[in-house]
């Protein structure tokens, strides 16, 4: 019998679409996965900003984890807003119960916009009982400096590595670099940092590209690639949608990205059609 490529989403609900579950829905499904999905939050927010957050009860978060992995075992799962300790601490206690195979985590810290999207003594759980679980670790340069309190790259690697992540991808899209972007890939079987390079995209519409790769490297994981070509093959994704979603006026602030970018369907768009 033939079965999907299921992927599951734990993370906050963003009623403008375009970062969280939703962004990573659209990301799954343009890949060819099978998107599941447990709400940690819901957000009230758009392309300026966060005006409010409600947390899900642990209770709840954890009943959505069940009843996937109870029926439809994902092949990897992806990590996003956790919002705080009560529910960090419910998502680790189930995903240490059905320690499925990949677990990509996106330590969502704040938003685009600047938004605090995690409390404080969340932190404590997301390294205690998280990091040791993840397949892949993915802060960004201002989440790698407050996770380690170091600013030197081999350092912050060092330091993540004490906290017991095993693969760490520290991004550099919020560098102030115009001409191109770095990222960096430490893999710990092989105790190597690889650098991966991509040319900036010259855009406003970034809203949830750390949503996007993040759930790109789950998919590419989940169809079968390894860990490397996995987060290959998501930088790519997102550069993509980035550029085929840089013409595109979405809201008035930071829009998202193309999640459905088709050469196809771009050669047709009319823009002046509604």
């Amino acid at each position: 019998m033939r079965t999907y490529y299921p992927v599951l989403t734990i993370a906050g609900s963003d009623s403008s679409g375009g970062a969280g579950i939703q962004a990573d829905i659209k990301t799954m499904s343009a890949i060819g996965c099978y998107a599941m999905s447990a709400i940690t939050s819901i957000t009230a927010q758009n392309t300026t900003g966060v005006r409010s957050i409600m947390p899900v009860t642990p209770t709840v978060v954890t009943d959505q984890i069940e009843m996937v992995m109870t029926d439809i075992t994902p092949l990897a799962v992806k990590i996003g807003m956790l919002c705080n300790a009560e529910v960090a601490d419910a998502v680790a206690t189930c995903l240490s119960r059905y320690s499925p195979a990949n677990i990509i985590l996106d330590p969502v810290m704040v938003s685009t916009s600047g938004s605090v999207l995690l409390e404080e003594d969340a932190v404590e759980v997301l390294v205690k009982k998280i990091f040791p679980l993840s397949t892949l670790v993915t802060p960004n340069l201002a989440e790698a400096k407050a996770l380690t309190g170091e600013t030197d790259l081999t350092r912050q690697i060092d330091r993540l590595r004490e906290m017991g992540c095993r693969n760490i991808l520290i991004k550099g899209g919020d560098s102030g670099n115009k001409d191109f972007k770095i990222d960096y890939l430490y893999l710990g079987e092989r105790d190597e940092t690889i650098e991966l390079r991509a040319d900036a995209v010259d855009t406003k519409n970034t809203h949830g590209t750390g949503c996007t790769l993040s759930s790109a490297i789950a998919s590419y994981l989940a169809v079968g690639n390894s860990l490397a070509d996995a987060v290959r093959l998501g930088k790519l994704y997102v550069t993509h949608a980035l550029e085929e979603g840089s013409w595109i006026t979405t809201g008035k602030g930071h829009g998202p990205l193309n999640h459905f970018f088709s050469p196809r369907r771009l050669k047709n768009f009319n823009p002046n059609r509604r």
